[in-house]
């Protein structure tokens, strides 16, 4: 997108180089139904496997990105300056981006979360989808839906299906270095017409205490399943996509449900264990399959974290949630469906992110 240069502006964090030089994208979270659990390169969020989600039309983050002629980066979160880990990691990504772009402004970033941050549904994919598209836009940087996939993959690897609507798959891709970047990207691979629901049964809305990120090192260097469950779940997407081409809900909840089974289990046997689940979640995994028992198609999927998605048709979901929400005030739920990918808001006419020519559908 190019921008109609402006007379500069003055905002009270800085000397906004060019007005006209911010964009606006929101972007939405993704849930895997196979799950990316494992990096074989740190440095470039290599994944040990390919994965496969589902984008959801709940909890947006939006991100507002403008040019500023200051010294250094300004970065609010959900209003508050953001500092530590969270800023160093946004400041990172922005560096990633000028350095693709040839530019060295600074940048005013300014982002907002509507769902819960950090607590294991997906806030990070959302929220690096949002900035990758909004600071490609400002920082006016040449690069197609692939290759912003591939940009997203640097903030954080699951921001990578963020930037596609529906279903998507990850390509771990192979090798490292240049060759491993260039091969590990998200695409969307249809299967919308399926149209189910996501039950988001939500037990506890605050920040891990351990991040995904200090959870998925410690348990590929040190739990004794990682492997088994690694090369189990290559065939798990194999199953997976070969599902969503016949329609087979069912089959892609069952699939869905054994592979985050197994991916808890790696964290249980790191050496020291992580334990994200809770009685909590623990009561609604029993309360799935006592739905189950009655003849409803439900299947559990969750992540790192002890909040657990329930997969259903849109013709179920009222009952699955009456049952989850009727389980104690424990619990919160939300329904979600098939959501969009990430888009430009503004300024301009909104702009999706769409496969480029010869991307598979």
């Amino acid at each position: 997108m190019t921008f109609t240069p402006a007379s500069p502006a003055v905002t009270g964090r800085g000397v906004v180089s060019d007005p006209s030089a911010e964009a606006v994208a929101v972007a939405y979270p993704n849930i895997a139904l196979v799950k990316y659990w494992g990096k074989r390169d740190e440095e470039l969020f290599l994944p040990v496997t390919g994965s496969l989600s589902m984008t959801l039309d709940i909890f947006p983050t939006t991100t507002s990105v403008r040019l500023i002629d200051a010294s250094a980066d300004v970065v609010e979160f959900n209003g508050v300056a953001a500092t530590g880990a969270a800023r160093a990691r946004i400041e990172t990504f922005l560096d990633l981006v000028r350095t693709k772009a040839g530019r060295d402004e600074r940048a005013m970033v300014v982002t907002s979360n509507a769902g819960p941050t950090g607590a294991g549904l997906a806030s990070s994919a959302s929220g690096f989808a949002a900035l990758a598209t909004a600071a490609a836009a400002a920082y006016e940087l040449d690069i197609d839906p692939r290759g912003l996939s591939r940009l997203a993959r640097r903030g954080s690897g699951s921001a990578s299906r963020s930037l596609f609507g529906g279903f998507v798959v990850w390509h771990a891709g192979e090798g490292t270095g240049d060759a491993g970047d260039l091969s590990s990207y998200a695409e969307p691979i249809g299967g919308d017409e399926l149209d189910p629901a996501l039950v988001v049964a939500m037990v506890d809305q605050g920040a891990k205490a351990v991040s995904s990120r200090a959870a998925m090192r410690q348990t590929t260097a040190t739990s004794p399943f990682f492997r088994p469950w690694a090369e189990s779940s290559v065939l798990d997407l194999a199953e997976m996509r070969k599902a969503i081409a016949r329609q087979d809900l069912p089959a892609i909840g069952e699939i869905a449900e054994r592979n985050a089974l197994g991916m808890h289990a790696t964290m249980l046997t790191a050496r020291p264990g992580i334990r994200y689940l809770s009685p909590h979640s623990i009561a609604i995994l029993d309360a799935v399959l006592a739905l189950r028992a009655d003849g409803i198609m439900a299947y559990a999927t969750i992540d790192a974290g002890p909040n657990v998605k329930v997969l259903c048709s849109r013709a179920d979901a009222p009952q699955v949630d009456a049952v989850l929400d009727g389980l104690g005030d424990f619990v919160t739920t939300r329904t979600a469906h098939i959501g969009p990918g990430a888009c430009l808001a503004g300024p301009g006419p909104a702009a999706s992110v769409t496969p480029a020519a010869g991307d598979e559908q």
